[in-house]
């Protein structure tokens, strides 16, 4: 379409919440086409593989008009020339988002001066949210209903579920008591049945309490 207003709305998105769907739903009253683009983030330790954020992000956003979404695995400013944006989408919850967000622009303007970034701020209800502090509490098991689509929670729930016996498994061998020694027992000067000689205790780093096993 000639002349059309075009802006990409770019982040990792692991997961997608509500704030984020808030942005996306102000932005795409702003503009004639929203591009919502999900980074590849092999070194975060994502929740989501890349390919489920995408798949989650179509289906929270299919009532929305004029939205699309895609990954990419490079810089923000290729992957908006390529998809013909003018516009990159920032949000902006506090004060404390400003300084790295401004470092952000000002980087993105030095690769392609031709972009410009348009700062969007959620409902106040939203403000409190982002996709590490969503992630925590719902890895720990916490309610995250209200904070994301209903796509990702249902998600969020089924894998909770599917590693909640390892877990389980994990904490159980941890706090496993130690078995006794086997052995003769030994006898103390006065005569009583003990352990080991504390000359021969204080030796081994496994003996004391908080120290790690092989």
């Amino acid at each position: 379409m000639s002349g059309e207003r075009c802006a990409l709305f770019p982040g990792t998105f692991d997961p997608f919440t509500n704030g984020h769907l808030d942005l996306t739903r102000r932005a795409a009253s702003l503009f004639d086409r929203v591009v919502v683009a999900v980074a590849h983030n092999p070194g975060k330790g994502a929740m989501f593989p890349i390919e489920e954020r995408v798949e989650m992000i179509r289906t929270a956003t299919r009532s929305l008009r004029r939205i699309e979404v895609i990954d990419f695995p490079d810089l923000v400013v290729e992957c908006a020339r390529r998809v013909g944006a003018q516009v990159m989408i920032r949000g902006l919850r506090a004060v404390s988002d400003f300084e790295f967000e401004f470092q952000m622009a000002l980087m993105n303007r030095r690769l392609n001066s031709g972009i410009e970034v348009a700062f969007l701020m959620p409902s106040q209800q939203f403000t409190y949210l982002n996709s590490t502090l969503v992630k925590e509490v719902a890895r720990l098991g916490g309610n995250i209903h209200g904070l994301v689509p209903a796509i990702v929670e249902r998600r969020a729930s089924s894998r909770r579920r599917a590693i909640s016996p390892v877990i389980a498994s994990i904490a159980r061998v941890r706090g496993a008591p130690a078995a006794p020694a086997r052995g003769r027992t030994s006898r103390r000067a006065d005569g009583r049945a003990g352990g080991a000689p504390r000359s021969r205790a204080r030796g081994r780093g496994c003996c004391r309490p908080g120290a790690r096993l092989p």
